[in-house]
C-alpha cells in the first residue's frame, strides 16, 4: 500500500511536471497555418518514376519526452525533407531499463528506482508525446521494441545480473563500449564522479548496462535493416546515444551529433562522434588559413567582453556577476603581494569518458595534486574558481569540489584559497587577477587563452594540441609545467593563433539557427517561424551548413568570416 501510494505521489508530481515544462514545444500546424496542409504533402511525397530514391536520415532521437532533443530534431527533419530526404525517427517506447531522463532528485527513493526501474514513473508521459508529436508531421517512428525480442532481453537481464561491476565497465559488445556509456549514465544519474558512497549505485549502473545492451541491439538490427545514409541525433554520449553512436561507427553508417552551443541561437554539429570528442581531434587545418582581419578580431573581443555578462548567449551561470575588484581580491583571499594563479574545476560527473590525453585518472586527482604542489609554492598563491554549474547547471551535482577538497585537506595550505560555485563573483574578473590559469576540461581555456592568458591543460580541454596552450601528457609534465609559474603573457604569434582558433569555435562552430529563439520553459527554446518558406534551402545559411553536412558529410562550419556575425 504504502510503495502504491508512494508511486501515485510520484506520477501526479512528473504529471503536473510534465504539463507545466512542455506549454512551450512547437506545435507546427499553428506555427505553419496555411503551410500545413503545403507540409504534410511533402511529407508523404513516395518515391517513383517522378520521384526517385531519396537519401535516407534516421533521426535517432530516443528519448520522446525530452524536449530540447525532440524540438530541434522535428525541425531538422522537416528541413531534410524538403531537400527531398526520407526521414525516420526512432524512438524508446518504454523497454530501456535507464537512460539519459532519468535522474536521482526525480526519484524520491532511488532504491525504488534501482527495483522497479523508470517505466511506471517516467515512461509514460515520455514515449507516447513523442510519437504523436512526430507521427502528426509525417514521420516513420521506429519503436524500440519492434527490433528486439524477448529472449534477448532475458540475456540482457542475465548478463547484467551475472557479471562483476569490474566486469561491466570494461564491457565491450562486438566493439561497442557498453560499459563505457553505462557508467556515465549512472554517474550521471547520481550526478556524482563515482558510485562508491551510493547504496545502489550497483544496481543503478546494471540498469543503465542493460539498457546499453538493449540500444547495441536494437541499432544493430535497425541499421541492417534499413539502407540510411546518416543518423543524427543530440548529445552522442551517455545511454542510448552513446551506444547508438558506436554501433553506427561499428556499422560503417556516419554519425552526426548536436548540442546546444553558448551563443544565443546557435547549435554544434559533429560528424562521427560528439563533440566531447571531435573539438578535441580537430584538425588544425580547420582554422589555421581561415581569414582573421581587424574585422573579425573586433567581432571576436566584443563577443568575449559580452560572455563575462552572458548577453549573446543562452547559456550562463551568474545574471549580476560581481566585478569590483576590492570585492574580488577580499572574498578570493588574494594576496598582493604574490602572483596569483587560477585553477578552474569542471562538475565532477559531466561526460565522464575516456580521454587518452588526461594526464590524471580524474578531475578531482588532478585538483588535490595540485593543492598538494602548492603547499610547497609558497612564493605563489592558488586561487580555485569552482564551476557555478555544480548548483546552477540543468543537473546540479550531489558531489561537490569543495567537500572532496576538505575531506583530503581539513586545513587548506596558507596559499590556497577556493571561490565556492554559489559566489556571485565573476569568473572573468577573477582571472583578470591571476598570472595563469590551471585548466583539466573547461571551454573557458578558448576565452582565457584569447585574451593573452597563459593556460597549462591537465585534461581534454578543446584548447589541448592548438600550438598556444602548455600541454601535459603525465602528471611528470604537469609537475614540470607548473615549477615555469609564473608564466610570461602570450607572445603576439601565441595570441593571434589563439584568436583564430577562438572565433572559429564561437563564429563558425557554433552554427546559428536564427529562428529557433529562447523560452523560459522546455524545451529552452522554439523555432520561431511562419511559413514553410523558412525551413527551405536559402533561406537560412546556418541551416542550409547543418542540412548539408547530415545529407553529404561536408563540414559543420558556418562561414562567418564570408558573412559576417549573425547577431540575435
Amino acid at each position: 500500500m504504502r510503495e502504491t501510494l508512494r508511486r501515485f505521489r510520484t506520477l501526479r508530481r512528473l504529471v503536473r511536471w510534465y504539463r507545466g515544462r512542455t506549454s512551450a514545444y512547437p506545435r507546427w500546424s499553428a506555427l505553419l497555418g496555411p503551410d500545413w496542409d503545403k507540409w504534410q504533402s511533402c511529407a508523404q511525397r513516395a518515391p517513383g518514376p517522378s520521384n526517385p530514391p531519396s537519401p535516407r536520415i534516421l533521426l535517432a532521437t530516443s528519448l520522446g519526452g525530452y524536449w530540447a532533443g525532440t524540438t530541434l530534431e522535428s525541425v531538422l527533419g522537416m528541413a531534410l525533407t524538403l531537400r527531398g530526404a526520407d526521414v525516420d525517427v526512432l524512438l524508446c517506447d518504454g523497454i530501456l531499463d535507464a537512460c539519459q531522463r532519468c535522474e536521482v532528485r526525480a526519484h524520491a527513493d532511488p532504491a525504488s528506482f534501482a527495483q522497479h526501474g523508470p517505466q511506471a514513473d517516467l515512461c509514460g508521459g515520455c514515449f507516447k508525446p513523442g510519437q504523436r508529436y512526430f507521427e502528426e508531421l509525417g514521420f516513420r517512428v521506429h519503436r524500440y521494441s519492434d527490433w528486439i525480442t524477448p529472449e534477448e532481453l532475458g540475456q540482457h537481464t542475465a548478463l547484467a545480473r551475472d557479471l562483476t561491476v569490474e566486469q561491466i565497465r570494461a564491457h565491450q559488445l562486438d566493439g561497442v563500449p557498453t560499459g563505457e556509456h553505462a557508467l556515465a549514465g549512472a554517474l550521471r544519474f547520481f550526478a556524482r564522479g563515482d558510485l562508491e558512497s551510493e547504496p545502489t549505485g550497483d544496481a543503478v549502473l546494471r540498469r543503465y548496462f542493460r539498457a546499453a545492451l538493449t540500444t547495441a541491439t536494437v541499432s544493430r538490427r535497425l541499421f541492417a535493416e534499413h539502407d540510411y545514409t546518416a543518423t543524427a541525433f543530440h548529445h552522442g554520449i551517455y545511454v542510448p546515444q552513446g551506444i547508438i553512436g558506436a554501433v553506427a561507427r561499428a556499422v560503417g553508417l556516419r554519425v552526426v551529433n548536436w548540442t546546444p552551443a553558448y551563443r544565443k541561437q546557435c547549435f554544434i554539429f559533429s560528424h562521427d562522434d560528439t563533440y566531447h570528442h571531435t573539438l578535441l581531434d580537430e584538425p588544425t587545418s580547420e582554422w589555421e588559413s581561415i581569414p582573421f582581419g581587424d574585422e573579425e578580431r573586433d567581432a571576436l573581443l566584443t563577443y568575449l567582453d559580452s560572455r563575462r555578462r552572458g548577453t549573446e548567449d543562452w547559456i550562463w551561470f551568474h545574471n549580476r556577476p560581481r566585478e569590483a575588484l576590492e570585492s574580488i581580491t577580499r572574498e578570493a583571499k588574494i594576496p598582493l603581494d604574490k602572483p596569483v594563479i587560477g585553477l578552474l574545476t569542471n562538475v565532477i560527473w559531466d561526460a565522464q569518458l575516456h580521454y587518452a590525453a588526461n594526464a590524471f585518472e580524474s578531475m578531482m586527482h588532478w585538483v588535490l595534486e595540485t593543492i598538494d604542489h602548492f603547499a610547497s609554492r609558497p612564493d605563489l598563491h592558488l586561487v580555485i574558481r569552482v564551476h557555478p554549474a555544480e548548483i546552477r547547471g540543468t543537473l546540479p551535482s550531489r558531489q561537490r569540489v569543495v567537500d572532496e577538497v576538505e575531506r583530503a585537506f581539513p586545513v587548506l595550505p596558507a596559499n590556497v584559497s577556493i571561490v565556492p560555485p554559489e559566489s556571485e563573483v565573476s569568473t572573468y574578473a577573477l582571472l583578470d587577477q591571476c598570472n595563469a590559469a590551471l585548466i583539466y576540461g573547461t571551454k573557458t581555456g578558448v576565452e582565457l587563452a584569447a585574451t593573452g592568458k597563459p593556460v597549462i591543460v591537465a585534461g581534454e580541454a578543446w584548447v589541448r594540441g592548438k600550438g598556444f596552450t602548455y600541454d601535459a601528457a603525465s602528471r611528470e609534465e604537469y609537475a614540470e609545467l607548473l615549477t615555469q609559474l609564473p608564466l610570461d603573457p602570450l607572445d603576439e604569434e601565441r595570441l593571434e593563433r589563439a584568436r583564430r582558433y577562438a572565433y572559429h569555435i564561437f563564429f563558425r562552430r557554433m552554427i546559428p539557427i536564427e529562428f529557433m529563439e529562447a523560452t523560459a520553459g522546455d524545451p529552452p527554446y522554439r523555432p520561431a517561424v511562419g511559413s514553410l518558406a523558412e525551413l527551405e534551402p536559402g533561406s537560412s545559411r546556418g541551416l542550409d551548413v547543418v542540412c548539408d553536412g547530415i545529407l553529404t558529410g561536408t563540414s559543420f562550419c558556418y562561414p562567418a568570416e564570408e558573412l559576417g556575425w549573425v547577431r540575435s
